[in-house]
């Protein structure tokens, strides 16, 4: 029986000039999140190749002390929404938080609606079979962890819950940074054990962007 770690990426640096790097927030959640993980004997570490994925996946094996391979597989990689969605739906530059935020979810019902995909480079069915399919190709690896981001996760815990894009709207805005969700692969194919783990993580710690 195989088991699957899937853990988003620590915080980025959300508002900077470069959002795809590790806040210190960040790799201080990648740290806690390895020194709980080391009694785990990964036989791979697979991440996608963000900064902010490989970095976070970088510090949790050092700080777990695995000596093991790391792989990167854009597969696992988030989605560009902010360049889709403004391609379509106008830019969201000069909104305030809530504006913004209102923009955003209006964007994402869009996308996932399945109506217009002939708009976006990659339709959200496209992005959930892909994210999807990387997990099944390291089901049979044995005790893997792979590092990603909240969209996959999201769309990878939807498809194992029978869910739909509803699900998966509905799964993504409460995953932690550095949180962790549990997939087994056995003879009944794969079953998510568990979703969103953050206990690991002290209050000061617990991030959702």
């Amino acid at each position: 029986m195989g088991q699957l770690l899937v853990v988003r990426h620590g915080q980025a640096s959300f508002g900077a000039d470069d959002y795809d790097v590790l806040s210190p927030t960040g790799e201080e959640q990648a740290r806690v999140l390895g020194a709980a993980l080391a009694d785990l004997a990964p036989d791979l570490v697979v991440h996608g190749s963000l900064v902010r994925q490989r970095r976070t996946a970088e510090l949790l094996a050092a700080a777990a002390g695995w000596d093991v391979r790391l792989r990167e597989d854009p597969r696992w990689n988030e989605l560009e929404d902010l360049a889709q969605f403004a391609a379509v739906s106008g830019s969201p530059d000069g909104l305030d938080r809530d504006g913004f935020q209102q923009w955003y979810d209006a964007a994402m019902a869009r996308w996932t609606g399945g109506e217009h995909d002939h708009d976006y480079s990659e339709p959200f069915v496209g992005f959930r079979d892909r994210a999807n399919a990387a997990l099944a190709d390291v089901a049979d690896e044995g005790t893997v962890v792979a590092v990603s981001s909240g969209g996959p996760i999201a769309a990878i815990a939807s498809v194992l819950l029978a869910g739909d894009a509803t699900t998966y709207g509905r799964l993504l805005p409460g995953i932690v940074n550095a949180g962790i969700t549990r997939v087994i692969s056995g003879r009944r194919g794969l079953t998510l054990l568990s979703f969103n783990e953050h206990q690991h993580l002290p209050p000061e710690l617990r991030t959702y962007r």
